[in-house]
């Protein structure tokens, strides 16, 4: 006879997350609103590049309550996103930066897709063959393939001088965040960082590096840093000058 006495917890529920539109300045943005039992109060964040606003609310708050925190933060949101660059769109004639160099986008028919390198009298040039509708994507994924190459190179020279070694390295496209390091070792990289300068690419692989020996941003792990990229305090800032440009291009 069995009376539940070991019957297994259910697992919490997920917290509940809405999603919707939200229009600031003629600018219609998406706009998720997510409870956190942790939560006391309700914050505002815009994700970069300008992708979208996301609120953390209490659990059980009022819809009405959160309209009004909106409607009290609207100029502020405002005056942030008009500091926010546009969002350019991947297509022939507009430039990306690749390792911080403007490259004019060209389209040429033909040769099953494939990307390259060029440079005419206009400049450098990154010419994208075959179907016209494809070619942001393999833009991207260009992008990808250099920041693989190149970067899993730097790990290896940096983790060679920290004394240490990364468990696996991963590339995604974050708003959040350029890197990251999880307790097991994992090393995880925006792609979109191939298109910064080299010496900023650099430090950001030097600072998820550092973070295997030190997950924490003391005075120990910053001495690190700079151990394994002296330029980190000036690459540091063209990041947060800068990153939110990068942040913005579209890859649609």
């Amino acid at each position: 006879m069995s009376f539940g006495f070991f019957r297994k917890l259910a697992k919490p529920a997920p917290a509940p997350v809405q999603e919707r539109d939200h229009v600031v300045a003629g600018r219609t943005l998406p706009l998720r609103i997510v409870e956190n039992d942790r939560a006391r109060r309700l914050t505002l964040r815009i994700d970069a590049g300008g992708r979208g606003l996301r609120i953390t609310v209490p659990p059980g708050l009022r819809q009405g309550e959160v309209e009004r925190f909106l409607t009290r933060h609207q100029g502020w949101l405002e005056q942030r996103l008009a500091k926010v660059p546009d969002r350019p769109q991947v297509r022939p004639g507009i430039k990306i930066p690749i390792r911080g160099v403007p490259h004019l986008i060209v389209h040429e028919g033909g040769t099953r897709g494939t990307v390259r390198l060029s440079e005419d009298e206009t400049g450098p040039t990154l010419v994208v063959h075959g179907d016209r509708a494809h070619l942001a994507r393999r833009v991207a994924d260009f992008l990808k393939r250099e920041a693989k190459r190149d970067i899993e190179m730097m790990v290896a020279r940096h983790c060679e001088a920290a004394g240490r070694r990364a468990k696996a390295i991963r590339f995604r496209d974050t708003s959040s965040r350029w890197g990251s390091c999880t307790s097991d070792g994992t090393l995880s990289f925006s792609w979109r960082i191939m298109m910064a300068p080299a010496p900023v690419i650099n430090y950001l692989v030097a600072h998820e590096v550092a973070h295997l020996r030190e997950m924490n941003h003391g005075p120990k792990f910053w001495k690190l840093c700079e151990e394994l990229c002296p330029d980190t305090e000036r690459c540091k800032a063209w990041l947060k000058r800068n990153g939110g440009a990068l942040q913005a291009i579209v890859f649609e």
